[in-house]
């Protein structure tokens, strides 16, 4: 698969054309963001270590039948993708109280919800992602109602996946932020990454953080945390 011209860069990663129109290679990058962007900085290793667990968790997800945009592994840093209209929509699956659900709502972080809560905002940076609800959505025509259905649907499924498999290797999955996009015939496949850049992990036995919180609250370990994510993550594959 021949790589060509750049198509996007985004905070975490880029995107490149191919010679197959249908299909693009995602580029992951060790650059490091928070705060929509107001904080920057480096993880070494970030990269590679995002793309092996995104792609060790789309292909988890096929298995259960979730459809992703996910085709091939390239190498460390690169992935090769199907060609998706990205919905413009974030979809925050949470498990237990943490980060913006804490402090908007003044409670304590590490509650644990009896079911999954759901949130959408609307992918936009410069409106610093505001929340929706579902006519919202419709209204400005950033999807339809079915396909909102859908959406939450396989966000539920997808979590539900997830959190066994996390638990199996003594992580709590707290929350995460999911993305969907549209295949070229129209179906809605999960797109994005499943890292510690956009999932709050947590040790099951000791409620450490191994994730972007320790980036973004300068907690210190971000990489040890990053790879001790990884290294779980392998033990079992």
């Amino acid at each position: 698969m021949e790589k060509r011209e750049q198509l996007y860069e985004g905070k975490a990663k880029k995107v490149y054309c191919t010679d197959d129109p249908d299909l693009l290679i995602v580029s992951y990058k060790d650059d490091a963001t928070a705060l929509n962007g107001k904080k920057r900085g480096s993880i070494l290793g970030k990269g590679a270590i995002n793309n092996r667990i995104t792609n060790a968790m789309m292909q988890l997800l096929e298995k259960n039948g979730i459809p992703t945009h996910y085709v091939r592994e390239l190498n460390d840093r690169e992935t090769l993708v199907k060609k998706v209209d990205i919905i413009p929509l974030e979809v925050i699956v949470r498990n237990i109280s943490a980060g913006h659900f804490a402090s908007r709502y003044g409670v304590k972080e590490g509650i644990v919800f009896d079911d999954p809560t759901i949130e959408i905002s609307y992918k936009n940076d410069e409106l610093d992602d505001p929340l929706l609800n579902a006519s919202h959505a419709i209204a400005l025509k950033l999807a339809t109602r079915e396909e909102l259905d859908t959406i939450k649907e396989m966000a539920l499924r997808t979590n539900a996946i997830l959190k066994e498999f996390f638990r199996s290797i003594n992580v709590e999955l707290v929350d995460f932020k999911l993305e969907f996009g549209k295949t070229s015939d129209g179906r809605i496949v999960l797109a994005d990454e499943i890292s510690p850049d956009t999932c709050r992990f947590w040790d099951a036995t000791t409620h450490e953080k191994l994730d972007k919180d320790r980036f973004r609250r300068d907690m210190g370990g971000i990489e040890d945390a990053y790879q001790e994510m990884m290294k779980r993550v392998d033990s079992v594959l």
